[in-house]
């Protein structure tokens, strides 16, 4: 086993679809989320916002199958290597990377997050 390092508590985790490559997301991860994903096969991750454990779905059924955890060569980054379901990006796009620095919409939108989140502010 790997001697992971966290900062704070955290470890950032690249989300990269299994078949495409495509980059679906960036998100953190402590101990506990690490442990789940491995244990479970879904990836889980820590909310800084809700400061709170999450698994990847959970409200809007879009689930993060884990088919491998790849670590960086300094083990301060991780990479999860997931077949998606629907979409990655809670605004709906299957990729959290759907626009470029200039607002340009490249990616494809898959869901309405209201009708999924609510008036939230997801």
């Amino acid at each position: 086993m790997l001697n992971l390092k966290f900062v704070d508590g955290l470890i950032p985790v690249i989300v990269q679809d299994a078949q495409s490559k495509d980059v679906l997301m960036m998100a953190y991860a402590n101990e506990e989320a690490v442990r789940l994903t491995q244990e479970t096969h879904f990836a889980h991750y820590y909310s800084r916002s809700r400061k709170k454990l999450w698994k990847k779905g959970e409200e809007s059924g879009h689930f993060q199958k884990v088919v491998r955890v790849l670590a960086d060569c300094d083990e301060d980054c991780l990479i999860y290597e997931v077949g998606q379901t629907g979409a990655a990006c809670h605004l709906g796009y299957r990729s959290c990377f759907f626009r470029t620095l200039d607002g340009a919409i490249i990616g494809t939108k898959v869901f309405d997050p209201e009708k999924v989140y609510g008036k939230k502010g997801h």
